[in-house]
């Protein structure tokens, strides 16, 4: 099995790129659980993603630690519900992103 062959296949498929395909590829090859993610830490991720922002940025305009951030997005731990409706306003009203990090300056 040719993991980049198939990997590059299905981020063709899917019209994005997947960063951590390859490695649940060969996970999944050598029969090792992958990591599971919630849709909550999927839904951080790609809020983060779409506004352009570094997770330093990012954990700095939700007025969160990096460390929390980079937790829920690796799938550690699961982000609290304030996080996860903050995360669809966000994504609903990107631009809002910037209003938050006006009222901290």
């Amino acid at each position: 099995m040719d993991i980049k062959k198939i990997a590059a296949a299905i981020e063709a498929d899917a019209g994005i790129n997947l960063p951590e395909l390859e490695q649940s590829l060969a996970e999944m090859k050598a029969k090792k659980q992958g990591r599971v993610y919630s849709p909550a830490q999927i839904l951080v991720r790609e809020v983060r993603t779409m506004v352009h922002y570094s997770q330093t940025e990012f954990a700095k305009a939700i007025e969160t630690p990096v460390t929390s951030l980079r937790d829920w997005e690796q799938g550690r731990h699961e982000p609290p519900g304030v996080v996860t409706t903050l995360m669809k306003v966000i994504k609903k009203h990107p631009k809002i992103i910037h209003e938050m990090e006006a009222e901290h300056t």
